[in-house]
Order: structure tokens, then C-alpha cells, then sequence
């Protein structure tokens, strides 16, 4: 289904696709702690950390951040904030590896690694909710896309879902990101992806030699080298394949708003299925004109930003 009148508008900058991206990443400050921390087990013995934001209420929302992103990054606090202040309990989780400490096993994350969103799902459910929203942004999106199409209707706990900024074909998106225009963007997630796998190898340098680490030039060469072969894929291409969201969306059963920004500088045409969703049931899917890459700025009065604000009016009506 698609929404053709967005509420969100342009802030005014020159060069808004950038600005708007940046600005909210560099300077946001969101005045939040969690109200607890919670370490807790995957079943092939390794471990997730997650930030938990309770106001005692019987809903909760599970936030999925982005590539090298964090629970701690200024979406993921900002959105359990504003749904903490609207009387709704919040999971930010942090992937494997993200949380400041190296996981334990040979993998890492990656952009359809449904199974550890799999498990903080059972744990909130075993917590005793029994109505869930999920929320991801980017990288996080397409996780969340993913689980909703693979295992539809298999949790009914999960009521709804709202994504941000979501590289849903990951082929293209990631020639997209290594454009020269986005070059700065690029260069900094492979220079942090290239830092956890050096790390990783100091603890077992057997499994994950470092030959031909220097020759990684761009992602694809990374996700071709390291992604793809350490976590069950040819290549990085058949990762893509098999990890896309796009791929994922008509099997969607749970109402869910899919929002990406139309001067999203991340985005190619393949991550705007106008097309595909039109006359979808259970998928809206919303394209402002501006809002960056989980820009959606400037902030309200109260501190929230717009994709927060639309999140909760799509999510607390269906919760």
C-alpha cells in the first residue's frame, strides 16, 4: 500500500541529502540511559547485549540498529525514549560484536542474520509480552523485513513493525554507497570493519587469517573476502542475493511501514518498490522527498525526531 502524502518536510539545507544524513549522526545527543543491561545466550554459545528502557507496560518495541551501529547510536535511544515518554517498554540490542566487546564465535552479523533478532524476540516473549513491535533502521530494516517474511505469522506476539532507511536490495546498495559522492560514508564503515576483523583475529588467528586484508578496497570486496565465506555464503554476491529484503516483502503478514527517504544518498532505485508494493495488504510504504539516510530532521520541541514521532502513530494503534 502505498502512501503518496507524507507529513515529513524539508528542513531548508543546501545539499539536504547529506546534511540531513550527517548532522543528526555527528551532533545528536539524546538524554537517555537504559534503565537495565541484559547480556543473554545465543544457542551456539555466544552472546547478545541489550539496553532495556521500561515504564512498566505490558508493549514493547525491539529496536535493530545499522551497519556498525550500536544500541547506544542516537536512533535507537532516540525512538525508545520517545516510546518510553508515550508509556511503552523498549529493547535496544546490540549485534555480535557492536556492544564494545567481541563476540565469541567465528561470525560476526550481517545484513540478513534473522537468527539473533530470532532470539530477543523469544527472550521479550518469554519476559512475558505479548504484544511486540519491531522497529530497525538501515541494516536493522532489512533484518526486520526479512524475519517478517520468513516466518510470517509464526509469532503472535508480533503485531506491527516500522523500518527507516532500508537497503532493501543489497547488491545495488552497496554499489550505490561506493559512488564517489559517497566516499566518506564508505571509507568509515570499512575502516571499522576491517578494525573488528583484526581484532577478531588476535583471539583466533587460525580461523580468521588476515591474507589479503590490504587488498580490500570497498565493501563488496570486504563482504566478498569476509561476510559471504564467514557466514555460509559463496560470495558476496550470493550474500546479497540471499539476504535482501526485497526478495522477502510479499510474504509480509503483520501491518509494517517501510519509510525511505527519496534524497536517501544510500539508496538506489531497487530499494523503491512503488511497483511491488502498491497493492500490497500488510506493507505501507512511504517515500518523502527528503529525510537523508536516518536523517528525518529537525527535531520537535520535545527533542523527538520525525521518524520517531511516525513510528509510535503507526505502531501504538496496532499494539
Amino acid at each position: 500500500m502505498l502512501i503518496t502524502n507524507s507529513s515529513y518536510k524539508k528542513p531548508g539545507w543546501p545539499n539536504g541529502e547529506h546534511l540531513e544524513t550527517i548532522i543528526p549522526s555527528l551532533f545528536r545527543r539524546v538524554k537517555v540511559s537504559p534503565s537495565s543491561q541484559e547480556q543473554i545466550n545465543t544457542p551456539d554459545d555466544d552472546f547478545l547485549d541489550l539496553d532495556w528502557y521500561k515504564v512498566d507496560s505490558d508493549k514493547l518495541i525491539i529496536v535493530s540498529h545499522g551497519l556498525e551501529g550500536s544500541s547506544e547510536s542516537q536512533y535507537a535511544t532516540g525512538i525508545a525514549k520517545y516510546f518510553n515518554s508515550k508509556g511503552i517498554d523498549a529493547i535496544c540490542w546490540n549485534y555480535r560484536g557492536c556492544s564494545g566487546k567481541m563476540n565469541k564465535q567465528l561470525r560476526f552479523y550481517h545484513s540478513g542474520a534473522t537468527d539473533d533478532l530470532e532470539v530477543i524476540i523469544k527472550h521479550a516473549i518469554t519476559t512475558g509480552y505479548t504484544n511486540i513491535g519491531l522497529v530497525g533502521f538501515s541494516l536493522g530494516g532489512n533484518v526486520t523485513l526479512k524475519f517478517l517474511g520468513e516466518a510470517p505469522k509464526k509469532y503472535n506476539e508480533i503485531k506491527t513493525a516500522a523500518v527507516f532507511s532500508v537497503p532493501l536490495h543489497l547488491s545495488s546498495g552497496c554499489d550505490e554507497i561506493s559512488r564517489p559522492k559517497n566516499k566518506i560514508y564508505a571509507n568509515r564503515f570499512l575502516r571499522k570493519l576491517k578494525y573488528k576483523i583484526r581484532e577478531k583475529h588476535k583471539i583466533m588467528p587460525d580461523k580468521l587469517p588476515l591474507n589479503g586484508l590490504q587488498s580490500v578496497n570497498t565493501l563488496r570486496d570486504f563482504d566478498d573476502m569476509y561476510t559471504g565465506p564467514l557466514h555460509g555464503f559463496e560470495n558476496a554476491e550470493d550474500y546479497y542475493q540471499k539476504s535482501s529484503a526485497i526478495f522477502f516483502l510479499d510474504k509480509i503478514s503483520v501491518p509494517t511501514l517501510l519509510v525511505n527517504a527519496l534524497n536517501d544518498p544510500f539508496l538506489p532505485d531497487l530499494c523503491y518498490p512503488f511497483e511491488q508494493l502498491k497493492e500490497h495488504t500488510y506493507v505501507y510504504f512511504e517515500a518523502p522527498d527528503h529525510g537523508g539516510h536516518v536523517g528525518f530532521r529537525p527535531a520537535a520541541a520535545d527533542g523527538s525526531f520525525w521518524s520517531e514521532r511516525r513510528a509510535y502513530e503507526f505502531i501504538a494503534e496496532r499494539l
